[in-house]
């Protein structure tokens, strides 16, 4: 494991072979599996679960309820949503879980609500905002997604 002193690394979880950058907080619960790149300018909170192989691209914060399985790609400012109803100092009783499943990838600024699950080897087109599941090996795009084609194991249209 490789750990920039620039990084603030809380968690014990983390697997070998993962390589966490500058600027990257991780805090003391979350567990982040092996073999994974943590870019620079990321934030990672306590109730997280990362599989192996996972690529998180800088500037995405992964709240509380995410659940990130095997070989998925976040790109750069992707957005997730935990909290259906935001407020200031109003905390839910339970944050909305979201899966992001084995083999999916998610472009660039893409938004992604709470309660969601992206299924195997799907991918989200950059800037697209997710606001129901989508289908393993599903493409999709726009505001909202929606389904533009298929993909396969190696992300071929």
């Amino acid at each position: 494991m490789k750990i920039h002193p620039l990084a603030d690394v809380q968690s014990t979880q983390i697997g070998e072979g993962t390589t966490i950058w500058q600027f990257a907080v991780i805090l003391p619960k979350a567990i982040v599996g092996k073999n994974c790149n943590i870019n620079c300018h990321t934030f990672i909170e306590n109730d997280v679960i990362i599989g192996d192989r996972v690529t998180v691209k800088p500037g995405v914060f992964i709240w509380d309820g995410l659940r990130i399985e095997d070989d998925v790609f976040i790109g750069p400012n992707v957005t997730f949503v935990n909290d259906k109803y935001p407020r200031s100092k109003k905390y839910p009783e339970l944050f909305q879980t979201t899966h992001i499943a084995k083999g999916a990838s998610i472009g660039a600024n893409a938004t992604i609500l709470g309660g969601v699950t992206i299924g195997e080897y799907a991918m989200i087109g950059a800037g697209s905002v997710v606001t129901k599941n989508i289908q393993p090996f599903t493409l999709v795009y726009g505001n909202p997604a929606k389904v533009i084609g298929r993909t396969d194991e190696n992300q071929n249209k």
